[in-house]
């Protein structure tokens, strides 16, 4: 099969970064698997899952730290799969195909839109909060906090190399929130000044470590310092099932011209460049996080994974492997 273009275009926009925030990733992952089912000429059901097969994994491929992009991924076409011993064609396939990414799209976006209700909980008037990054979950507590009326302050880092800092300012301002744009280094001489801490994750292992955006781990160590709540909001398909069976979440290392321009580079003769997007959060200096089904202290996260997923090998993480060619 002919990778559709539009599934394509994902699976880059997805790799760019120009499809950015965990959520944001998993639910235009599955939707680049509905295209791809609909779009298939398969007109055999074991066809029609080798197509959408092969879109998994072009997809799975583009971002290996974050979590909810196999876990939507596992969650399409494992359901996919139960469905096609269940229907008569591949006709029947595609209508179920579309029934199941339609199903986990509008699950996730309850998902944040829950989180936030109950993240709005801990927000009281006159605080300061600091996030960090560009967490749509996390904004979300925000915005349910400022549309109960709740007033308070957001410190924004502006989160280097990629600064998506500024695009959560961006959030801030058009929603009528009030915040204060600083540098990153700026961080441990200001949470002095705050009450309470909200980011978002990209995976949360078993143990309840978060593996976020580069330098939230700093954040987390200048909170507790200062003595400072820290809150993670995160959907249960950010929990890695992987990590039950000792699987370590791999960090991803970024092309090295988002920090340095390349003519630079050319000219440095014993300069190199590290470019890691994402660092771990240790659960000693997490709070609590919040998720749809409530806050859980990070040591309740193996409660979620259980219920989320089961014990998963490695193997039976990836249902689409025995489809592809």
């Amino acid at each position: 099969m002919a990778i559709p273009q539009e599934t394509k275009k994902i699976a880059g926009d997805i790799q760019s970064m120009r499809i950015r925030g965990a959520g944001r990733i998993a639910r235009a992952a599955v939707k680049g698997l509905m295209i791809a089912t609909q779009e298939s000429k398969a007109t055999q059901i074991t066809e029609l899952l080798r197509d959408v097969a092969q879109a998994a994994q072009i997809l799975y491929e583009t971002r290996p730290t974050a979590v909810s992009l196999p876990n939507g991924l596992r969650y399409f076409y494992s359901r996919f799969l139960s469905k096609s011993s269940q229907v008569p064609d591949s006709s029947a396939l595609k209508e179920a195909g579309l029934k199941i990414g339609k199903e986990f799209i509008e699950m996730s976006n309850n998902a944040v839109k829950t989180i936030g209700e109950i993240g709005a909980r801990l927000i009281v008037n006159g605080d300061i909060i600091f996030t960090y990054c560009n967490s749509a979950t996390a904004f979300g507590v925000l915005k349910a906090a400022h549309d109960l009326g709740k007033k308070f302050t957001v410190y924004v880092p502006e989160t280097r190399p990629k600064y998506q800092g500024h695009i959560t300012a961006t959030w801030l301002d058009e929603a009528g929130i009030p915040s204060i744009l600083i540098t990153d280094n700026s961080v441990r001489y200001l949470m002095a000044q705050a009450d309470k801490v909200f980011v978002g994750a990209d995976a949360i292992t078993a143990n309840g470590a978060v593996v976020n955006k580069i330098g939230t781990s700093a954040v987390a160590l200048a909170a507790d310092e200062a003595r400072v709540d820290f809150y993670v909001a995160a959907e249960s398909y950010k929990f890695s099932p992987a990590t039950m069976a000792g699987e370590l979440v791999e960090i991803e290392e970024r092309n090295t011209e988002e920090v340095v321009n390349a003519d630079v580079l050319q000219k440095w003769k014993y300069v190199s460049v590290l470019n890691p997007a994402f660092d771990v959060t240790p659960p000693e200096f997490i709070d609590a996080i919040i998720t749809e089904q409530g806050v859980i202290p990070p040591q309740g996260a193996i409660a979620v994974l259980y219920q989320a997923f089961g014990w998963l090998s490695t193997e039976q993480s990836w249902p689409w492997t025995p489809y592809l060619e």
